[in-house]
């Protein structure tokens, strides 16, 4: 399987770079939370669907080649306005045909697959804005921007073959703060696996360049619209010292 373009490239060392810059100001988590008021809640759970994207032997440039379906549950811990830990849990299909490449694999052959994957992970979320609603003295946004990054598994189907691997997902997406306890949200995430089986055993190594655990190994995006509601006020019965 052949690299990630420079865009994927790019926007891997993005955030990687912006998680750096952020790491002072987790310290300040407590601080956030002092300013918990009797309207906000701990928690989100929510699904979504969307499509999915595909990036190895079978496809090496496009993401929009061949789109896949995805399905998404999600369970969110709100640490405060800016900060927040999500766990996501995704079923999907990926899709690639090697005839529509202008690369030749050797001896001509060509491959076409259709996958099915279910994969979990922890992710860490950033708002840009202080998200939330009220309060004018936090400043809360309905709308925000955020970046994410985590870790997760991944099981893959292909032609009755299963490959199991670590994946490392991160992107970018927006939410939308509909009313205080619903939120809708758009996500684009991809997804760095360490297994070259996403497309099937076929795939494995059609060009008979040896895969390692970072270079020729599949690639895998998400584009997922999302609804969560939130339960479990913060602050159910408050007392203020006079």
């Amino acid at each position: 399987m052949t690299r990630p373009t420079l865009l994927y490239k790019g926007l891997y060392k993005g955030l990687l770079a912006a998680a750096l810059l952020l790491l002072p100001t987790l310290g300040r988590a407590q601080e956030f939370a002092a300013f918990s008021a009797d309207d906000d809640y701990r928690y989100e759970i929510g699904g979504g669907v969307g499509m999915t994207g595909y990036l190895g032997d079978a496809n090496t440039a496009s993401l929009l080649k061949n789109p896949g379906w995805d399905a998404e549950v999600a369970f969110r811990y709100i640490i405060n306005p800016r900060f927040a830990l999500k766990t996501q849990f995704y079923a999907g299909g990926l899709r690639g045909d090697s005839k529509q490449m202008e690369n030749v694999f050797p001896d001509a052959n060509t491959f076409k697959f259709s996958t099915t994957f279910y994969s979990a992970s922890e992710m860490f979320e950033f708002n840009f804005f202080n998200y939330g609603m009220g309060r004018r003295y936090q400043k809360l946004s309905r709308v925000t921007p955020y970046i994410a990054a985590g870790l997760g598994f991944v099981l893959a189907t292909t032609s009755g073959e299963s490959a199991f691997s670590i994946e490392v997902p991160f992107g970018i997406g927006v939410k939308y703060k509909a009313s205080k306890r619903v939120n809708l949200g758009l996500s684009f995430l991809m997804h760095k696996t360490f297994t070259d089986k996403m497309d099937g055993k076929d795939l494995a190594d059609p060009n008979q360049i040896k895969h390692s655990f970072m270079k020729n190994t599949d690639w895998y995006s998400t584009l997922t619209f999302t609804v969560t509601y939130e339960f479990s006020r913060r602050c159910a019965e408050c007392h203020y010292k006079p």
